[in-house]
């Protein structure tokens, strides 16, 4: 099926790689036009003069939200409205154990993962109410969910994105406007192959390391698995979908594992004080 976003109008943060660029190329090839803010220049405005006249290039550092609010308007000068924001730009950020996290490395996590949705979502509103639709599209991660599955700084500002798309979902109802939040396990992209192999191009051995840990049998997580949730979320077919964190994660949040689960295999009922069977 495609023409899914036919006429609509998006803004993607952090859109010139990864996720974000996955996710231009697809909307643009479903029919929409697509803002590509990022501050690597060279790759976005390679990408945007690749797709053509549906896309435009915006310098945008999500930690600023003069930067924000400008690729929000330079999106609807140039083609007219805003139908769409995914709020994708995103880091690993600080690591490492409490003790030993510099305030400054915290702060910018923070300030890219948490205060730039934040920004996303504060100047797209501003336009998608007074038009009465739209549909705003946070990353936030299995980290959002579960503690334990990403560094401290990157798990409190995903689980901050999923609370501030639920009460952010709960304003803009009123106003048409739909805020859901992305839920994905590690994908195959550069951040992830990085922080996995020290090297982003390595690309392929990531996609193995995450097959082999991941509960659906040789099936590693890829970008497009986002893609596919966000393009969804985008589209009128979520047009009933608000204050929802979507998981793209095989199961892990819900305790699904590689290996078998327990009491896989049959045995007698277990009952009161160790005894079993009927």
């Amino acid at each position: 099926m495609a023409g899914r976003l036919d006429g609509k109008v998006a803004v993607i943060t952090g859109a010139a790689s990864g996720i974000g660029e996955g996710a231009a190329r697809r909307f643009v090839a479903e029919g929409a036009s697509v803002a590509i803010g990022d501050i690597q220049d060279d790759k976005g405005e390679a990408l945007a003069a690749e797709l053509g006249d549906a896309a435009i290039y915006v310098h945008c550092n999500v930690t600023d939200e003069d930067d924000v609010a400008g690729l929000i308007d330079a999106a609807v000068d140039s083609f007219g409205k805003l139908d769409v924001t995914f709020n994708n730009a995103g880091i690993i950020g600080a690591v490492g154990p409490l003790e030993t996290t510099p305030a400054d490395e915290w702060l910018l996590t923070m300030n890219i993962l948490l205060n730039g949705v934040f920004y996303g979502i504060k100047h797209s509103a501003r336009v998608m109410k007074p038009q009465g639709s739209g549909s705003i599209i946070s990353m936030s991660s299995t980290a959002g969910v579960l503690g334990g599955l990403g560094p401290h700084a990157y798990t409190a500002a995903k689980h901050g994105v999923i609370g501030l798309t639920k009460g952010a979902a709960t304003e803009l109802c009123r106003f048409g406007v739909r805020c859901n939040s992305i839920g994905a396990a590690s994908m195959a992209t550069p951040m992830v192959a990085f922080a996995l192999t020290g090297d982003p191009s390595k690309l392929e051995e990531t996609r193995g390391m995450l097959a082999e840990e991941s509960p659906l049998i040789d099936r590693p997580g890829l970008p497009d698995d986002v893609v596919n949730a966000a393009l969804f979320l985008a589209s009128d077919e979520a047009g009933y979908t608000t204050g929802h964190n979507f998981m793209t994660d095989a199961g892990i949040t819900i305790g699904a594992t590689a290996g078998p689960p327990g009491f896989a295999e049959y045995a007698p009922i277990i009952k009161e004080a160790g005894k079993t069977g009927m």
